[in-house]
């Protein structure tokens, strides 16, 4: 007899079920408090300071008006996201990424060099996009070009899929400057924006190598024996049909305005880098910031006013689900709050995450968001949702807010392996790679995953991050 397939809840209505269940928590939980101190400018529980009070149990208006209640408490960060992806929407429909991508790979046919870097390069390429802008759902149309592209120099077709969906996958995981989870969740927690680059910087470096070393031996392994390759008849079917000639039509011609376009990105990166470090900037000032660069962009790219809005509003209405669910997920912290059920839920889950050695902590909170992770894939959403009870879980384990964050972080390393991320699922449809032959594929990788986010947990509580 064959089992019916398992179906998940959309987010929307996982959230919602979520927020369903605290309410019924609120009639049925003692409610408690933690008292809060003032440490270095925040605000940290006091651990020794909880204590029983009356809880408030939430009715139905009440869980009705809790994500109205959530959207204007997280209004800052929903009309951080919604412009940024605008921003990026105006530089999309410039066309420079892909001319850049196309300019690089025609290089490959021609120089030996480009083609040791061919790999490392690209990878690199969108894993820098993953960790800078959030590069996530935007890798699915160039499925469509590395597939083709691989196939035509003698790889297959996992690793066209692997170069843009894994490239950008490890990056968006390893973040050091990606706005939609390390600046959001760092928001959250309270800790300052973009603070303790130097570290990420170091995670990002070692998570783009493994990833990088891997495909590499993987690629040199499939093209000495293209047999080896999970996907081998199917490729033999794409190469008949001619799939594989299709890397060399209609490429994008890298030129003069591409050349600016992506110049004012990268300077607009180095802003935004300096006006964190230095002034402090928050999400208000970082959206003007890429606004400014979306309209400066446009115009460069010899935009008229209305391509430029036309192409800002496709980017800004492709996030607005993300923003509803930040909306969703605050709604959850508005609830619990509001019945006096967080602290007492926090005092019960503490020695679940506590440990006489930080590092532990550290690695059971990332073990608890790699499962969360399979439920709900949204970088911002998950911030939303989590680091609201993460955040003070740190203070009670003593390990630090920071990593805290990256324990989030890392709780991404799982998506490219779960068949509930819409964006796996997409990449693979495109392909026409079946999830178990991926998944299969994927398993070494995947540990080697876990194992670097284990290990790069321990050293922030010794350094004191």
């Amino acid at each position: 007899m064959k089992l019916p397939a398992l179906r998940l809840p959309n987010t929307y209505v996982l959230i919602f079920s979520i927020l369903a269940l605290i309410a019924l928590a609120s009639w049925i939980m003692p409610g408690g408090r933690y008292d809060t101190r003032l440490v270095d400018g925040r605000t940290q529980i006091d651990p020794a300071s909880f204590r029983n009070v009356p809880s408030v149990p939430q009715g139905l208006d009440a869980l009705l008006m809790a994500p109205i209640k959530g959207f204007a408490e997280a209004a800052p960060i929903i009309a951080f996201v919604l412009v940024v992806g605008g921003a990026f929407g105006v530089l999309q429909k410039t066309g420079a990424i892909e001319a850049m991508i196309h300019a690089v790979a025609r290089k490959h046919a021609t120089s030996p060099l480009a083609r040791a870097l061919f790999l490392p390069l690209f990878i690199t390429l969108f894993s820098l996009g993953g960790a800078t802008f959030g590069m996530n759902e935007e890798a699915i149309p160039f499925v469509l070009i590395f597939v083709p592209l691989a196939l035509a120099l003698g790889y297959d077709s996992i690793v066209g899929v692997s170069i843009p969906f894994l490239g950008s996958q490890v990056g968006f995981a390893a973040a050091f400057l990606n706005p939609f989870n390390v600046g959001v969740a760092q928001g959250i927690a309270g800790v300052p924006l973009f603070s303790g680059m130097g570290y990420r910087l170091v995670v990002w470096f070692l998570a783009t190598a493994l990833t990088i070393a891997f495909l590499m031996w993987y690629a040199a392994r499939v093209r000495r024996t293209p047999e080896y390759s999970p996907t081998f008849a199917l490729d033999q079917s794409l190469r008949a049909g001619g799939m594989a000639a299709l890397h060399g039509q209609q490429h994008a011609v890298l030129g003069a305005r591409h050349r600016l376009v992506l110049a004012l990105f990268a300077v607009s990166l180095a802003v935004m880098v300096a006006g964190v470090v230095r002034y402090g900037w928050f999400v208000e000032q970082i959206a003007a910031l890429f606004m400014a660069m979306g309209i400066a962009a446009g115009l460069a790219a010899r935009l008229d006013g209305d391509a430029i809005a036309d192409a800002f509003l496709h980017g800004a209405r492709d996030l607005v689900g993300t923003a509803i669910v930040i909306a969703l997920a605050r709604g959850t912290v508005v609830l619990a709050r509001d019945a006096h059920i967080i602290d007492s839920a926090l005092h019960a889950i503490a020695p679940l995450i506590q440990s006489s050695v930080p590092a532990f902590a550290a690695q059971k909170m990332f073990a608890i968001q790699s499962v969360i992770n399979f439920f709900i894939h949204s970088g911002t959403g998950q911030a939303a949702l989590t680091m609201p009870v993460m955040a003070p879980l740190a203070d009670l384990a003593g390990i630090s807010r920071q990593t805290a964050v990256l324990a989030f972080q890392f709780g991404e390393f799982t998506t490219p392996m779960i068949p509930t991320s819409g964006i796996t699922v997409g990449v693979l449809a495109l392909a026409r790679i079946p999830w178990l032959t991926w998944a299969r594929w994927m398993v070494p990788l995947q540990l080697g995953y876990a194992v670097l986010a284990l290990a790069l947990l321990a050293p922030p509580g010794y350094i004191g991050w």
